[in-house]
């Protein structure tokens, strides 16, 4: 998988799109992979979105489909949200799409194995933390700026005989091209029914919010290309397609995951982003900060560890306030340091919680920086664990009272850290 590419590297259309687009409209072009269908010389507004965007008469409406599956969103789910938010500010409407009722089956793309179908209870209490998190991106004040739809509003209507019409309008073929389905079937893994419907039905969205461009990841286009095909199938004009790039997480190798542990979560503390950004691989730096802020590239600092720092402030700036952010980054500079004030930032652990006299390795274990005992003491043994900057290297060290430590930072690995406070 690769980064987004240069504007220098992309095909020709879409950087002839890019340059005759409007400044006031550039940041809707920015950092995507393939607009389609992309015909920029045309005077159609079928064909070139370009043209469609300043010739419409009405606001675009412009489709994000979300599936609450999880309860944390990480920047890499941010991206086609930020998009979403540039077609707001151009004057566009946004309809968030929350797939309270595709969430239950789950989307096969890219999976190995059938995904476990989720509760309607699950669905629901994740859906709300989704929006919670979109906050700081999305415009959600602005009267007809944003529109938040659920589609078991339509999906949960539909009878047999809708179902069995939009079953009719693919072949297995067509089916068994989408990404994981041929591999799982020539492997001789199961592949169910209801995973043939999520396309469908995902397309149905398109239909029943009449969507003029749907946004989504590059591995969302057979998805996007299934919405187009419904459309015309049921008499309206169909989506235009716009796809992001799948971001690379923090080792710089694979798609930001949480189940990899090379995730930022929008959630996280100010100092555990700030930190994550700050060491984010070299080869990525302008990568994230072409996708993840508006930042003109142009104008970086020279050197890649003062990029780091202005990437990590801005970003944190995003979801926490500059005023936060700038706290975050004094910690992070304090706690290479060995603590002190300057990591007020850092997220606080009650040592009323233990009971004295304790055991390090219990106590590292008990702030949650560690899963479980023994990983404390592997961390601790392999130099992994710092007080105040300084290793503990025995995980059995004796801790007399709660006195000895309040106040001082506790560290394990280079991203993980808190303060212990009486």
């Amino acid at each position: 998988m690769q980064p987004s590419p240069a504007i220098a590297d992309r095909p020709m259309a879409l950087s002839s799109a890019l340059e005759s687009l409007p400044p006031a409209l550039g940041w809707i072009y920015r950092g995507i992979s393939e607009v389609f269908p992309d015909q920029p010389e045309a005077q159609d507004g079928e064909q070139n979105l370009v043209y469609r965007l300043i010739n419409s008469d009405r606001p675009l409406r412009i489709k994000l489909g979300i599936d609450p599956t999880m309860t944390e969103i990480h920047l890499g789910h941010s991206i086609p949200v930020r998009k979403l938010r540039a077609f707001q500010d151009a004057g566009h409407t946004a309809v968030l799409i929350i797939g309270d009722f595709t969430a239950r089956i789950g989307d096969p793309t890219g999976k190995s194995e059938v995904r476990r179908q989720l509760t309607q209870a699950e669905v629901q209490a994740n859906a709300q933390t989704y929006l919670d998190q979109l906050r700081p991106i999305l415009d959600f004040d602005t009267p007809g700026r944003l529109e938040i739809r659920y589609n078991s509003e339509w999906l949960s209507a539909l009878d047999l005989g809708k179902i069995i019409e939009l079953l009719g309008t693919m072949t297995v073929g067509q089916m068994l091209a989408k990404e994981g389905f041929a591999d799982r079937y020539e492997k001789g893994n199961p592949v169910f029914l209801h995973e043939f419907l999520y396309p469908l039905m995902q397309g149905y969205d398109s239909v029943a919010v009449q969507s003029d461009v749907e946004l989504g990841g590059t591995d969302q286009k057979f998805n996007i290309a299934v919405g187009r095909d419904l459309q015309r199938h049921f008499g309206q004009s169909p989506q235009f397609g716009m796809l992001l790039p799948l971001l690379l997480g923090t080792d710089g190798h694979q798609k930001m995951s949480k189940s990899l542990g090379n995730y930022i979560g929008l959630q996280e503390d100010p100092l555990t982003m700030y930190s994550k950004l700050e060491k984010i691989p070299d080869t990525l730096i302008q990568n994230y900060f072409e996708l993840l802020t508006t930042t003109d590239l142009a104008n970086l600092p020279a050197h890649p560890r003062d990029q780091q720092k202005q990437l990590a402030l801005t970003v944190t700036a995003q979801f926490h306030g500059p005023e936060v952010a700038q706290q975050a980054q004094q910690a992070a500079l304090t706690l290479v340091q060995g603590g002190g004030e300057g990591a007020a930032g850092v997220p606080e652990f009650s040592l009323a919680t233990i009971s004295f006299p304790a055991k390090m390795f219990y106590l590292v274990a008990a702030t949650g920086l560690c899963a479980t005992s023994s990983e404390a003491r592997r961390q601790m043994q392999g130099g992994g664990v710092k007080l105040e900057g300084e290793k503990i290297a025995d995980p059995d060290q004796l801790v007399e009272n709660a006195t000895t430590l309040a106040g001082k930072v506790l560290q394990v690995g280079k991203k993980k850290f808190v303060r212990l406070v009486m």
